[in-house]
């Protein structure tokens, strides 16, 4: 304990204190010892950097129980599932400096349940580099992070429905590997449509 408070730059006591209020993971005992490791350093870490950052100790104390029941990667993107989208990994830190006073325990739970966000050990895995960096611009443009979150969990319905379309499509007319082949070409119909509705939309706004 002594070895791992000095390491994190705190005292035994406030290490204690952490792990008397659960903000740390227990350690491994063999007998009477407990061995801490690298995992306890970073959490005490983020610990530290969060509170540089202002949040409190009990904002990071449920952060901490979002993080430690969520979905771990393997389960946030499956096995082997092919996907165009690029994974993003983060510290609790940086996910703070992307969503500046907006991670809150509800927004992350949200998250996590909406698959946007998984966790590998102390880090947190967004599931795509375009979804974060959408989600990020809105909320500097003054949309709510729970809103953004709201909207995603209804585009992913819709989402799912045009996938559906477009597979049962391309599937009664040609073969099973031209589903992958052809998945671009149903991305430009989405897009176009979302484009000429979005044109529609402000025509009538006007």
């Amino acid at each position: 304990m002594e070895e791992l408070a000095r390491r994190a730059g705190i005292t035994v006591r406030t290490l204690r204190f952490y792990r008397e209020r659960k903000l740390i993971p227990p350690p491994r005992r063999e007998g009477r010892i407990a061995w801490y490791d690298d995992r306890h350093l970073a959490r005490l870490r983020t610990i530290t950097a969060l509170l540089e950052r202002g949040h409190t100790l009990n904002g990071i104390a449920e952060l901490a129980e979002a993080f430690d029941h969520g979905r771990d990667v393997g389960e946030l993107l499956g096995v082997d599932t092919p996907t165009e989208e690029t994974p993003v990994r983060l510290t609790p830190e940086e996910l703070a400096d992307h969503f500046t006073g907006e991670v809150t325990p509800e927004n992350l739970a949200a998250a996590m349940d909406l698959g946007y966000l998984g966790t590998d050990g102390e880090e947190i895995v967004h599931i795509s580099r375009r979804l974060l960096d959408v989600s990020a611009a809105l909320v500097r443009e003054g949309v709510p992070l729970a809103e953004v979150l709201r909207a995603g969990r209804e585009v992913r319905a819709h989402a799912e429905a045009m996938a559906d379309l477009f597979a049962e499509l391309i599937l009664r007319h040609a073969p099973e590997d031209a589903v992958h082949r052809l998945r671009p070409l149903a991305r430009s119909v989405v897009d176009a449509e979302l484009s000429l509705a979005m044109d529609r939309r402000l025509h009538r706004r006007d």
